[in-house]
């Protein structure tokens, strides 16, 4: 008996996707049409183009849908993608086009890659199918088995030693806020490797530390001599606007100020759909790093409150699907990608409200950005394979259990 995965879609995490893409399609507009007229633009340019990149995403849901699982464990196939991603990323820098002082755009056409985005999948996988294939191991040794009993990486091939290089990849842009967002997913799959859950604990304190001692240390060195150290300096504005965005309002605090108007010009029920006054040419980059602001400011309160928990929906949906799941290596895909929404969410919403510096990450389906969408839809895509796939495998392992009772 043939169990068809068109009747095992899960609608509790299609249908929040399908809405929140087309909500982002509707936010897109709404922050990006005024400017674009100013500019003498099309009002529908950058929208047509998001809309292109969703067109082209729900196609590649329903392939990837349909396709066997195997495929994801193939590692000539993840050596090659792996092998791809860093040329793309090495063309970025060479030929890549700056924006706001960082490369890693490639632009072919009327479209722009941003191989840095397309990491963030790429990086889940990778350990996923690196893991799952320890678990036995991981079982009796522990976190041992993942570091060989050493501190530092010495082989090519180990793990730890192909973070670095993916990840590190992103100084030479630089593009610290996707490295973040990168060493956050790393740390979430290696604590989900099957570790002790006491590992968990520590490195969230270990990061809560670090961080909180980081940005004590750049406050008491001074963000002017930070800007100087190499790399780091086109990110010092973003440091000093954190610590006091009131105090150069017409420099680096010009940003978070604005986002801070945006939140209290929408109140609790928002100016309406359009209204926002921030997007305007007030806030920069409205329509990407800060588009929950002017979410907030159109929406209010309450409607960015109702947007935001239907995301969180959505990611549990997605985390509940990797708990549910007796594949190891379908387990760790599933809550790596929930993981990576999670994460991306938080570190948004921090940098827009001035919890943590801004470090110019995208919000999930609403921020402009046709790669960070495609990033998502196949993520989704793979999520929802995986949920198929599990629950067909629970049903012939029931009707085979059943046919062996009454034999």
């Amino acid at each position: 008996m043939k169990i068809s995965k068109r009747h095992l879609l899960n609608y509790s995490i299609l249908v929040p996707y399908l809405l929140l893409s087309i909500l982002g399609l509707i936010v897109v507009y709404s922050t990006t049409s005024a400017i674009l007229i100013q500019e003498g633009q099309s009002a529908l340019q950058l929208v047509r183009s998001q809309g292109l990149f969703w067109i082209f995403s729900l196609i590649l849901i329903a392939l990837i849908y349909k396709v066997k699982l195997n495929f994801l464990r193939n590692e000539r196939l993840l050596f090659i993608v792996m092998f791809v991603e860093l040329i793309l990323l090495v063309l970025a820098r060479l030929i890549g086009i700056p924006v706001n002082g960082a490369y890693g755009w490639i632009s072919v056409g009327p479209l722009t890659i941003q191989p840095a985005e397309y990491l963030k999948i790429i990086i889940i996988w990778y350990l996923a199918n690196k893991f799952s294939k320890q678990q036995e191991d991981i079982a009796i040794y522990d976190f041992q088995v993942l570091t060989q009993n050493q501190w530092l990486p010495r082989a090519f091939n180990d793990w730890r030693f192909v973070l670095f290089v993916l990840i590190g990849s992103l100084a030479i842009f630089p593009d610290l806020g996707n490295a973040t967002i990168l060493a956050l997913v790393a740390l979430i799959m290696y604590t989900v490797s099957g570790i002790a859950h006491r590992w968990f604990i520590a490195f969230i304190g270990l990061l809560f530390g670090v961080s909180a001692l980081s940005l004590t240390a750049i406050d008491m060195i001074g963000v002017d001599k930070f800007s100087k150290v190499p790399v780091f300096g086109y990110v010092a504005k973003r440091f000093s606007a954190y610590f006091n965005p009131f105090a150069d309002l017409a420099g680096a605090g010009h940003q978070l100020a604005n986002s801070y108007f945006a939140m209290v010009n929408g109140g609790w029920f928002g100016l309406g759909l359009g209204n926002s006054i921030e997007k305007r040419g007030y806030l920069p980059e409205a329509h990407t790093d800060f588009v929950f602001s002017i979410v907030i400011e159109e929406f209010g309160f309450v409607g960015a409150s109702l947007i935001l928990a239907l995301v969180f929906f959505l990611i549990l949906r997605i985390i509940l699907v990797g708990i549910r799941a007796k594949n190891p290596f379908n387990s760790m895909m599933a809550i790596g990608v929930g993981g990576m929404m999670l994460v991306q969410v938080f570190v948004n919403i921090g940098g827009i409200s001035g919890i943590i510096p801004s470090t110019g990450v995208t919000f999930p389906f609403l921020s402009q950005g046709g790669n960070s969408l495609l990033v998502l839809s196949v993520a989704i895509a793979f999520v929802l394979n995986i949920d198929a796939s599990e629950k067909r495998a629970q049903l012939y392992d029931e009707l085979e259990a059943h046919s062996s009772h009454y034999m």
